[in-house]
């Protein structure tokens, strides 16, 4: 079902309540139940029985029983809710009565891991079996904007949930950032960039600065891999860098003008990790605040970005 603009939002908008100031400690009833609805329309209900080795009948229960149980299990209990409820039930009551962010959006992520895996990439069997309302794709989409309209800073790509400070940074760093490391070659440097971004969401943002380090050092020896430069597994970013530019990744005409950016790179997150994430603190304990980790997760996206994009020019 798609999202309709409908009277009252526009007004709102006129009005100028609409705010654009992200949350992310409250999420809101009526976010929550809008959620559920998603969630309700992408896993569908029965149209063919077919017994499951779990004793169900139908694909939507199967699916139900599994986002329950894998969220029991982390939690270690044995039901979300009450013995009479069925899974549904239970994984929809748990969440409109949830009062943990952390763990509302734990039911978001794996229910969307799920919509967008396993049966998004069994589709067609599973239409056979249930009827479905929106297409996991769609689902996301939804459920991305639905996040986006309620002012909550978070959104689900790539099979994650994270925290998004600035929608401008998001949709012109992140997701792009993402999207170029989707490619198999560099899915270590993906692993880390999600990371990252997963450490900072629960304020790890020391383990975030390392994660940022990682992921773009890991960027840096794929495409000297990929270009058949040498390198050693165990060259630093600085080293990494000088073999980049050595093998002219920036054109040699142009590198004059990047003279301020190879600056950039070289001291920009890996001397924001040493000094703030990477070595022992002393007597007094360093706090890494949320700025300089934005500023270090930003950063890390837009060097990915450009030394990807060059690296195919």
């Amino acid at each position: 079902m798609s999202i309709f603009d409908l009277f009252s939002k526009r007004q709102k908008k006129i009005r100028g309540e609409v705010s654009d100031v992200l949350t992310y400690d409250n999420i809101p009833e009526k976010l929550k139940v809008q959620i559920l609805q998603i969630i309700r329309e992408a896993i569908g209900i029965v149209k063919k029985t077919e017994v499951f080795d779990y004793g169900y009948t139908d694909y939507a229960q199967h699916y139900y029983h599994f986002i329950h149980n894998v969220l029991c299990k982390e939690y270690g209990e044995f039901s979300l809710g009450k013995r009479h409820e069925n899974n549904q039930e239970s994984i929809f009551n748990f969440f409109l009565t949830a009062e943990d962010t952390e763990k509302i959006l734990d039911v978001v992520e794996v229910s969307f891991e799920v919509i967008g895996q396993d049966i998004k990439n069994n589709y067609h069997l599973y239409l056979d079996h249930t009827n479905v309302a929106i297409t996991p794709d769609e689902a996301i989409s939804e459920l991305n904007q639905r996040f986006k309209e309620n002012a909550i800073g978070y959104q689900f790509i790539g099979g994650e949930i994270i925290r998004v400070d600035s929608t401008y940074a998001h949709s012109e760093i992140t997701k792009p950032t993402i999207a170029l490391l989707q490619d198999k070659n560099f899915a270590g440097a993906n692993e880390e960039y999600l990371k990252a971004h997963e450490h900072y969401r629960h304020g790890r943002n020391k383990e975030c600065l390392a994660e940022c380090l990682k992921a773009f050092e890991s960027t840096l020896k794929i495409i000297c891999k990929e270009k058949g430069w040498a390198f050693s597994q165990n060259d630093t970013s600085s080293k990494l860098i000088q073999t980049c530019f050595d093998n002219d990744l920036i054109p040699s005409f142009s590198q004059s003008q990047f003279a301020s950016l190879r600056s950039l790179l070289e001291s920009g997150i890996p001397t924001i990790r040493n000094r703030l994430g990477g070595h022992g603190q002393g007597q007094v304990p360093q706090k890494v605040d949320d700025e300089i980790t934005r500023y270090a997760i930003n950063l890390t996206g837009a060097n990915i970005i450009f030394l990807i994009e060059q690296s195919r020019v």
